[in-house]
Parts: C-alpha cells; sequence; structure tokens
C-alpha cells in the first residue's frame, strides 16, 4: 500500500469513528468531512472510491438499529441456518467462493510442524496492509498489520518450529482476490488451519456466515449444537488465526453493538459497512 492509499485509508477511518460515535444523530455529509479536514465534495468523491457507496448510505449500513434489524431478519428467517445448508451462498459473488479445510490439531502439529515451510508476504486491502501465510497445503494465517517487523514477529510466534519465506505465490493471490468484489467468479481457496477441535468447529462455521449478514454468540454456540458455550465460542473467535477470510467479524452482541474485534473495532465497523455496500452494489 502506497502512502496514498495509506493516507485514505487513515481519513475513512477517522470518518467511520466519527460515524460511529455519532450515528444516533444521523450526521450529514459536511459534518463528517469536515471531522477529516476535507471538503465535502473531495470526502464523498473519496469515500465512494473506497466503500462503492456514499457515506450517506454507509451510515445506515452500520447503525445499531441496522444491525439489529440484521440480527432480527436472521432469526425469522433463519438465514443462519440456510446459510449453513448451502455454503457460502449469498446475494454477493461471494456465492462463487468456496473454502476447504484442512485442521492440524495440537499435537499434530506439535509433531509434524518442525516440517513446515510458510510464505508469507505483505499486501495493500481496503482495511490497511495485510499479511497472508500459506503452507504448501493452504492458507495458514492472515492478518491486518501496520508494522511488517511486528506482523513477522506475530506470525513466527503462531508457529515457532516452521521455517518461514518471504515471497508473493499463487495461495496468496487468490486469498487477497476475495477484497476485489468486481472479480467473478473468486477462485477456491484452501485454508491450513491450527487449532483444538471445539476451534476448528467455531471457525468453520463462520464461514458459513453470508456476506452482509449477521450473527451473535450465543446463535453461533446453537448453530455448533453447544447452547451453553457461548463464552467459548467467543473465546474461539477471538482466537481465529485468518482475518477476513474467516469472517470473525460478522459475529457481533445480541444487543446490535458490534463489539470487539482482534484487528480493532473500527477496522470491524469499516468491515461490516464494506460488506453491505459490495451486496448494495452486485444486487
Amino acid at each position: 500500500m502506497n502512502t496514498q492509499e495509506q493516507q485514505d485509508y487513515q481519513r475513512i477511518a477517522e470518518a467511520i469513528d466519527f460515524i460511529k460515535t455519532h450515528f444516533r444523530k444521523q450526521p450529514g455529509l459536511e459534518e463528517i468531512a469536515a471531522q477529516v479536514h476535507m471538503s465535502p465534495f473531495h470526502f464523498q468523491r473519496l469515500f465512494t472510491e473506497w466503500a462503492g457507496t456514499s457515506p450517506k448510505k454507509f451510515l445506515q449500513y452500520i447503525s445499531l438499529e441496522h444491525a439489529k434489524g440484521l440480527l432480527k431478519a436472521e432469526q425469522q428467517a433463519s438465514l443462519f441456518d440456510a446459510a449453513y445448508e448451502t455454503g457460502l451462498s449469498s446475494t454477493s459473488r461471494l456465492h462463487e467462493l468456496f473454502i476447504k479445510i484442512e485442521g492440524m490439531s495440537p499435537a499434530s502439529y506439535k509433531n509434524g510442524a518442525a516440517q513446515l515451510t510458510i510464505h508469507y508476504d505483505f499486501f495493500p486491502s481496503p482495511f490497511g496492509k495485510v499479511i497472508i501465510a500459506a503452507t504448501d497445503i493452504g492458507i495458514c494465517y492472515m492478518a491486518f498489520e501496520e508494522e511488517e517487523s511486528f506482523a513477522v514477529e506475530k506470525l513466527q510466534t503462531y508457529f515457532p518450529h516452521a521455517s518461514f519465506t518471504k515471497e508473493t505465490n499463487l495461495l496468496q493471490q487468490q486469498a487477497l482476490s476475495i477484497f476485489d468484489h468486481k472479480e467473478a467468479p473468486l477462485p477456491e481457496i484452501k485454508l491450513h488451519l491450527k487449532g483444538t477441535p471445539f476451534q476448528l468447529k467455531v471457525w468453520e462455521a463462520l464461514l458459513k456466515i453470508p456476506m452482509g449478514q449477521l450473527t451473535t454468540y450465543g446463535t453461533l454456540a446453537k448453530q455448533i449444537e453447544q447452547p451453553n458455550a457461548s463464552r467459548a465460542v467467543g473465546t474461539a473467535i477471538g482466537s481465529n488465526p485468518i482475518a477476513f477470510l474467516i469472517p470473525c467479524h460478522r459475529v457481533i452482541q445480541a444487543t446490535g453493538n458490534f463489539g470487539g474485534y482482534m484487528w480493532g473495532p473500527t477496522r470491524k465497523t469499516a468491515i461490516i459497512g464494506w460488506e453491505q455496500a459490495q451486496i448494495e452494489t452486485t444486487s
């Protein structure tokens, strides 16, 4: 991501923070633009280029009432159950995407991870710089990190016995294509995950949430037939090693509040709103 793109994302992030804080007042274009020191005309153009929709529409997408509406619709129409049956089908082009999973248990990781060679590199995304790492089997790690040395350190901590090579390969490029909603069809993406059986079950359930829809921790717990395990589900979601591809950002609190996110609540809000915008532009 070049300097200008970084500056653009920072402005968008500042605007989203302002919208999150003041959405109940429904701030107008001029008020939001003033917060990021831009003219309304230039802010409208920049925001629309980034999100694919106007700031006004985006405000609607991320409002608390809209989030509640999405959750209510899910409960009434059983959208989550339908998504579980139909894979990743949705009204967006993501219905083209099919993600295969090969899980590594902690025991198999301990015994064999020393044999792993992990290829990683950094790429621009609509939500800042992202590190994507892959084994020969599939994507094993993906995170939004601006500081490259810190990102590599975290990756190495997650896979302490593996060897690492900084290079771009086809698996990473395939994963990156998920951010380009104009590309169709999206390629098959395979994941190589290290986790407990419970974590893998939760992460697989996350993959069933359609783009543009939201669910809650409690609903997800019921979906995996562990209705009393909402807290454990939350812990597993918080341990998700693959940002965006495994859409933990689509899980919010039952109240409609978006809640926390490993890569920052502002980024979570941006992703939710951005995905709603893509649904709007492709439907």
